[in-house]
């Protein structure tokens, strides 16, 4: 977007007497700051949500910050339809990082989130870490992709008998009660050296002789094998179990490359 700041600053004084109640002159350069910001991330959203409709608006920087408002209120709208749909079946699997930020964090977001006159703001911290970079998003954008990689994580772990994923987890928990791994991974983790050596994922527990086939597999496989065949058996149990399963997958496909490296180079 290429506007000039004459086109800008209007629709900032106009936010600005909204925000006061008419009075634009008792604005602090800091709130005005944020105010402009709040007009930025609105018309990037528009553009976001669809860059032939900005196209269409012509040069009105007015009309689409307009739009970009629209867009926001409808991203919000779709968060919480997904958040909402989310809670009746979820599990935060012994995670508390995981079920704060489900149960408590989300819907304070949602409570206080202020779409006017400051979308920008994520207001919190989402301390669960999902498998996606959310580092280029902010305010309603990195909660709504927030939510989506839970929602997929869910269909993942959903996809377990009830209680597999805790006794799997359980050295886990044992060695970091404090754990902020990301679920997925670790079960990733688990279910790699299960794959590697043929056992079934119902098995109880790996074995000493299972660690030592496992170290000779690796000796005859190059990383990019290893990658395959967990790819290949992720991508089979995605497509039997998951609901939505190529998003799943490729949602967790560089999950189980990182797995990959980390077994190897042990």
């Amino acid at each position: 977007m290429n506007y000039e700041m004459e086109e800008l600053l209007p629709i900032v004084g106009r936010l600005a007497e909204r925000y006061t109640g008419m009075d634009s002159t008792s604005v602090s350069y800091e709130k005005a700051e944020q105010l402009m910001e709040a007009v930025l991330y609105c018309m990037r959203e528009a553009e976001l949500e669809s860059a032939e409709a900005v196209a269409a608006q012509g040069t009105s920087a007015r009309l689409i910050y307009e739009a970009g408002k629209a867009a926001v209120e409808r991203k919000v709208k779709k968060a919480l339809e997904l958040h909402h749909g989310l809670l009746p079946e979820f599990s935060a699997y012994g995670n508390p990082y995981l079920e704060d930020t489900v149960l408590k964090g989300l819907p304070e977001f949602f409570q206080w989130y202020d779409m006017e006159f400051e979308p920008q703001n994520t207001i919190l911290t989402l301390d669960y870490p999902v498998l996606r970079d959310l580092s280029p998003y902010t305010g309603i954008d990195r909660v709504y992709e927030f939510i989506v990689c839970v929602v997929l994580e869910q269909s993942f772990l959903q996809a377990f008998p009830e209680g597999y994923i805790e006794r799997l987890l359980h050295p886990h928990y044992a060695e970091k009660a404090d754990m902020v791994d990301n679920l997925c991974e670790c079960v990733l983790s688990v279910m790699a050296r299960y794959i590697l050596i043929r056992k079934p994922l119902g098995a109880e527990g790996l074995l000493e002789e299972d660690d030592m086939l496992m170290k000779h597999r690796l000796e005859e496989m190059e990383l990019e094998e290893v990658k395959g065949e967990l790819r290949e058996a992720l991508k089979k149990f995605t497509e039997s179990y998951c609901e939505n399963s190529m998003e799943v997958f490729s949602y967790l496909t560089n999950a189980v490359d990182n797995v990959a490296v980390r077994i190897v180079s042990h």
